[in-house]
């Protein structure tokens, strides 16, 4: 198993990863009944897809030894009506000043490994995912 979830009433929920311990908490957002006081679960869909990007960039970089620390990833959720559902994920990439002095295949390496990072692939097709790099 991977995690449990405790559905603690009043919309919020508390997911334990059980190999760390760690904790999430989640709230149903305000336009959907709840306090909006953690991430809602489809925020955590979104957030996982800028995350699982990060990483997957990060083993690149890694494996050809060198840095992007400092990468930020900026993630809009879009929802849809009926039925209410994620419909777009906006992520831009902002890659730091001293990534500038990458080359054009090192970049590509790098954006390709962004786009086909396991969540990005996992996502429904419906599901738009604008993505934008960001180079010094």
């Amino acid at each position: 198993m991977t995690s449990t979830v405790i559905y603690e009433g009043g919309l919020r929920t508390r997911a334990t990863h059980l190999r760390s311990g760690t904790e999430i908490e989640t709230d149903a957002p305000i336009d959907n009944q709840g306090k909006g006081e953690r991430f809602s679960p489809s925020d955590l869909v979104a957030t996982a897809l800028a995350s699982c990007m990060a990483t997957i960039m990060g083993i690149a970089a890694r494996n050809r030894e060198i840095s992007i620390d400092g990468t930020k990833l900026d993630v809009e959720k879009i929802m849809t009506g009926q039925p209410r559902r994620i419909g777009e994920v906006r992520v831009d990439v902002w890659f730091p000043e001293h990534a500038a002095a990458f080359d054009d295949k090192l970049k590509a390496v790098l954006e390709h490994a962004a786009l086909t990072c396991p969540v990005y692939l996992s996502l429904h097709h419906e599901i738009g995912k604008t993505v934008t790099f960001h180079w010094p």
